[in-house]
């Protein structure tokens, strides 16, 4: 049973989740938005706020754990320059999540998530 569980398991097994986590982080911070199904989004947006929490830090040890989980390591120096005077005056809420029309194969709901 998974009474009260919070992670979001959108139907892979633990490695490959948390490799498809890392790859839409890290082409949400580069891009700045991406389409993706409303599940993701949620599970994506997560991850995304830890990172950006951890470049409005700015400490070495944040910096190391963002170059750990992201894979663009002159995205994680561009975000850690950025963030501090783009996010200082937020405590959290740095994406948006918008639903858009269902997909027309499957009809999933999808869901445009962005960096405010």
């Amino acid at each position: 049973m998974r009474h009260r569980r919070r992670v979001h398991q959108l139907g892979r097994p633990a490695d490959q989740r948390r490799a498809l986590l890392r790859t839409l982080t890290t082409e949400l911070i580069r891009h700045g938005s991406i389409t993706i199904t409303k599940a993701r989004a949620k599970a994506v947006r997560e991850e995304a706020e830890r990172i950006i929490s951890l470049a409005k830090d700015g400490s070495l040890a944040a910096r190391r754990r963002a170059m750990g989980y992201l894979y663009d390591k002159d995205l994680v120096h561009s975000l850690f320059e950025a963030a501090a005077e783009r996010y200082g005056d937020r405590h959290g809420g740095y994406t948006r999540i918008s639903r858009t029309i269902r997909r027309r194969g499957d009809n999933a709901e999808m869901a445009v998530i962005e960096l405010v």
